[in-house]
């Protein structure tokens, strides 16, 4: 009896034990549907949804004139949902039905695969309920537009499976112009250029939306959790395309001919400080060019360029005056124990403080500011300090160079600092903060801040404009800057850039030729900088323009003006030439040329050269369609050129153009051997021909 009740006390026991675990069981379950349900069903949710960001369309990058140089392209990624219930319902009835003329559709537009192939790769994915099957990448718009009207896909995306996911792809339309400037937007990179200054105005408002996982490690739109980004503003700025194309051509050649290592060039509006063109090309190591670094606003000894701070600071002092006189000891002079040495031999001596400069004299520079400064540097570097050599020129670029000018109190200063920083070493400038100089002076002494951008806009309406800002009222005295200005000019007409003279415009500027250490190398490679800085035209000042040239090792031609200065002139002729009509041309007094010359050629476009040239012609008829322009004792005659039916025109003279639109026109073959104008033709002037006959003209 004991042994019974024992055995039934602990089936009890047993019995009640699991009732109480049945009904905490139960207990639990039910507090957890019922009170924490939510929260346990979201974070259920998590682990299959997020939160995506959708980035906003990047605002565009506009030159002055309306041109982009940046924008964004819209690109799209074309999914589909072969777990769809559209597609899927009555046994994938709707799937079948347009299975053959999606294909088709498909295959016509991409062009990648045949309409076989493209059913077989379909029928994959959906007989493997792929949820998210990549169809096709970086789909361009105008395909987009196209595709949304294939069979099946125009029904919609939950009948049809398809889903589009936008992506953005970053492009400049001008592609190496002004490249390093203009920056680039890349995803996982650090911007440069505008790009980054104005990254905060250009990249809008970022959105978002929940996405669904689908299938390992793919995520699907959810409908209706979108938050739409907003579009990034617009900026317009200052660069002139026309401008920059003109620079980096000019500046490439150079480039190319000299073998040179890099090279910078900038075009600045005189009155407003507007940064017209900016190019930067480096070296590559095929040899070829790009825009890969902005060297013009990297600091660097300028060389002679920064004489003319010098001359300002002597002059602003009343040390000197152009007239005075100054030793040029032949072009050496022994300071401390070091020598200055004049680039050129030339063996002057007893000369002018204007002609010391306009042959850009190391040796005259050093003595000035030996002479008058060297006891006390300070007002000397005051100077510097006024024209803000000292700081940072503000430009809206990041990653500006900070300039380096001593003071005695600096460990590396020594006695002979001084007169190296009088000819531009032992100092460290931007070509742009040189720039800021030059362009200075040709504006009457009014220090202008340079900038890039003059509008931010959004949906083309203006949310604020930049306006000019001045720097420095006056950097020096107008007497000063009189005799800056003609200093400037004398380079032009008497020194180191007299074979830049123009007889049609006038230029005023400073070349320059520096040594550049490489590295523990030192000085041993002979590797110089050629530079040119100046403004034109004279009279009325409309651009600045700086060109920095560094040259490969012991190159054969690197001052200055040999290297520097043609990129200058080139770009100042095709401006000048651009803006003929707004600029006041050169009054020149013209001397009689004994030198007879006489063009042929088409009279209409002969006319309209001399119209926009201004130069003053006589015309005998005014009925002929083309002519000969003859010169003698300065005078311009404008007269009819014969060409009668049936025989042989005289084209010795003639444009390659005007030789084959004249013999062509008559019905002739026409064999070009050579180059250049016309010098010579198989078929004698005046002599009878037949429609078809092949002619030689051989050019020289």
């Amino acid at each position: 009896m004991d042994i019974k009740r024992d055995i039934l006390w602990r089936v009890y026991l047993c019995f009640i034990g699991m009732m109480v675990l049945s009904v905490l069981v139960l207990g639990r379950a039910f507090y957890l549907q019922r009170v924490e349900g939510d929260y346990w069903r979201s974070l259920g949710d998590s682990l299959h949804q997020r939160v995506e960001e959708l980035g906003a369309e990047r605002g565009t990058i506009y030159s002055e004139d309306g041109s982009m140089l940046s924008t964004s392209v819209p690109q799209f990624d074309i999914y589909i949902d072969f777990g769809a219930d559209g597609l899927r319902e009555k046994g994938g009835k709707r799937f079948t039905d347009n299975l053959d003329s999606l294909s088709y559709s498909l295959s016509q537009l991409f062009k990648d695969q045949s309409t076989e192939e493209y059913k077989r790769m379909l029928r994959l994915g959906y007989r493997e309920k792929n949820r998210y099957f990549s169809l096709k990448k970086k789909v361009s718009f105008a395909d987009y537009c196209q595709l949304r009207e294939f069979p099946l896909v125009r029904q919609g995306r939950y009948k049809s499976g398809f889903v589009v996911e936008v992506q953005t792809k970053r492009l400049t339309p001008f592609g190496l112009l002004a490249n390093r400037t203009i920056g680039l937007a890349r995803a996982n990179a650090q911007n440069v250029g505008l790009e980054n200054t104005y990254d905060s105005l250009l990249k809008g408002t970022t959105g978002k939306r929940l996405v669904r996982q689908i299938a390992r490690g793919a995520f699907a739109p959810i409908e209706g959790t979108e938050i739409e980004p907003e579009k990034g503003k617009d900026i317009i700025t200052t660069l002139d395309v026309n401008i920059q194309d003109i620079a980096e051509n000019a500046l490439l050649k150079m480039l190319i001919e000299n073998e040179a290592a890099y090279g910078t060039c900038i075009v600045m509006e005189v009155k407003t400080g507007k940064i017209k063109a900016i190019a930067n090309l480096g070296r590559q190591t095929d040899g070829s060019y790009w825009e890969n670094y902005n060297y013009a606003i990297q600091g660097s000894e300028p060389g002679s360029t920064f004489k003319l701070a010098t001359m300002l600071a002597a002059l602003e002092d009343k040390h000197v005056t152009l007239n005075s006189r100054v030793n040029l000891e032949g072009g050496t002079w022994q300071v401390g124990r070091r020598t200055v040495f004049d680039s050129e031999k030339h063996g002057k001596f007893d000369v002018s403080v204007k002609e010391a400069f306009e042959h850009s004299s190391n040796v005259g520079m050093a003595k000035i500011a030996w002479q008058y400064y060297s006891k006390n540097p300070e007002p000397f570097l005051n100077h510097l300090k006024k024209l803000r050599f000292h700081q940072v020129s503000g430009i809206d670029l990041l990653g500006e160079s900070k300039p380096v000018i001593k003071s005695p109190k600096d460990r590396s200063w020594s006695a002979v600092t001084l007169p190296w920083m009088s000819f531009g070493y032992e100092v460290k400038v931007s070509p742009l903060q040189t720039l800021m100089l030059y362009n200075a002076v040709a504006n009457n002494g009014k220090m202008m801040k340079p900038y890039l951008v003059s509008t931010v806009a959004k949906d083309g309406i203006t949310v604020k404009e930049v306006q000019p800002q001045v720097l420095e009222e006056s950097i020096c005295s107008p007497e000063t800057l009189k005799q800056l200005k003609a200093a400037l000019e004398g380079v032009m007409i008497n020194g180191t850039g007299k074979a830049l003279w123009s007889p049609f415009y006038g230029i005023a500027g400073k070349t320059g030729t520096s040594l550049v250490a490489n590295g523990n190398r030192g000085y041993a490679d002979h590797i110089y900088q050629s530079s040119f800085a100046g403004y034109f035209p004279v009279n009325d000042p409309q651009y600045s323009c700086i060109v920095v040239i560094k040259n490969k090792p012991h190159a054969v031609k690197y001052y200055g003006g040999a290297v520097a200065g043609p990129v200058f002139k080139e770009i100042a002729d095709k401006l000048y030439a651009l803006r003929i009509k707004e600029m006041k041309a050169v009054k020149t007094n013209w001397k009689k040329d004994s030198s007879k010359f006489i063009y042929p050629g088409y009279k209409r476009e002969m006319e309209t050269v001399m119209d926009e040239l201004r130069f003053t012609y006589k015309e005998v008829d005014k009925e002929d369609e083309w002519a000969t322009l003859s010169g003698e004792n300065a005078g311009l005659l404008l007269q009819p050129m014969p060409v009668e039916k049936g025989k042989m025109p005289d084209v010795k003279g003639m444009g390659l153009k005007d030789a084959l639109y004249l013999l062509e026109n008559k019905g002739l073959k026409v064999k070009i051997v050579g180059s250049g104008k016309v010098a010579a033709q198989s078929i004698a002037p005046g002599a009878a021909y037949i429609k078809k006959q092949t002619i030689t003209i051989e050019l020289q």
